[in-house]
């Protein structure tokens, strides 16, 4: 018999656990459904990752959160949202995966590996760290080639190629560089990412340009090898011994599920799905999007900092019907 709630959150990154403490503020019956860990992208950050912004910012439903430092780090995320899941762990599922959301003519079904619920209303709430951007070339599939970076110690005086220019690709080669690892970035573009942390930014530019780190801009992979990489550049083609491959491309939300749900996806590059920007109600009656699968594959224009208010005008409109 499935279990029956007034709202059905699914995802328990930030974004799900604000909607579930404003649920909880106004009465309402949930349950937070989880496929991974609390804050699962978060636990899969680089074990030494700060965040761009001041701790306020990433605090959700008016709980405060206290850092060593302006900008906290992993574990002092890690360590605030596990308190604020306190309060929702009676109505928190972790590590269960939902494999089913059928509407009917009350509400929705929604079948997870364990159980099964029902409920009036779902908020999805999955963020975008789940699903790689693939280099989709051949050798990609080796086991020495990653697409997450957590720590820079099992790359100690190895030959290890950085692919990307974003954040995640920048502090992945400082850090393998400075605990001892020899680090070539793989860029397709001119220059290190306009968005990379403004403090980190000059850094990597300057370990480059002394020749600490090697750097191919303009280029890209061709194909992976056990030990060696070719690549194409604008000199030609290179190829460089290698033994690790840290693909940190990017990553991008399950638009793939959000499609199966019957959201209407935008047919541009964006991929954008279509939701009343006022109260985040996607073109399915009773199905609310909040966080940053609100962008789509344009996974720059939402954070904690500006969709935790998601949690709020969702569940203002839920209690207006």
């Amino acid at each position: 018999m499935a279990q029956t709630s007034q709202v059905i959150i699914i995802g328990a990154g930030p974004i799900g656990l604000a909607c579930g403490l404003a649920c909880l503020k106004q009465g309402l019956t949930f349950v937070i459904l989880e496929k991974g860990a609390l804050v699962n992208s978060i636990y899969n950050y680089p074990a030494n990752m700060r965040f761009f912004s001041t701790s306020e910012k990433l605090e959700i439903g008016g709980i405060p959160f206290i850092s060593k430092e302006p900008k906290p780090n992993r574990d002092e995320a890690l360590e605030y949202y596990r308190r604020t899941a306190e309060l929702l762990k009676n109505d928190l599922h972790l590590f269960e995966k939902v494999e089913r959301v059928a509407k009917d003519d009350d509400g929705f079904q929604v079948v997870t590996q364990k159980a099964q619920y029902h409920s009036a209303h779902v908020i999805v709430a999955t963020g975008f760290y789940d699903l790689p951007k693939l280099l989709e070339v051949r050798g990609e599939d080796l086991p020495h080639v990653k697409h997450y970076f957590t720590q820079a110690h099992p790359y100690i005086f190895k030959k290890t190629i950085v692919v990307g220019a974003s954040n995640s690709a920048v502090d992945a080669a400082l850090e393998i560089h400075r605990k001892g690892g020899e680090v070539t970035m793989v860029v397709r573009g001119e220059q290190i990412g306009d968005r990379v942390k403004y403090w980190v930014r000059p850094d990597i530019i300057n370990r480059i340009s002394e020749g600490s780190i090697k750097a191919y801009f303009g280029s890209q992979i061709t194909e992976i090898h056990n030990d060696r990489v070719d690549l194409t550049t604008p000199e030609g083609p290179v190829c460089l011994e290698n033994d690790y491959v840290l693909a940190l491309t990017g990553y991008q939300p399950n638009l793939s599920f959000l499609e199966a749900l019957g959201v209407h996806l935008h047919s541009d590059t964006s991929r954008r799905p279509q939701y009343d920007p006022d109260t985040l109600e996607s073109n399915v009656t009773g199905l609310y999007l909040a966080g940053v699968i609100c962008g789509g594959l344009e996974t720059h224009l939402w954070f904690i900092e500006n969709s935790r208010v998601h949690a709020d005008l969702i569940v203002a409109d839920i209690l207006r019907k």
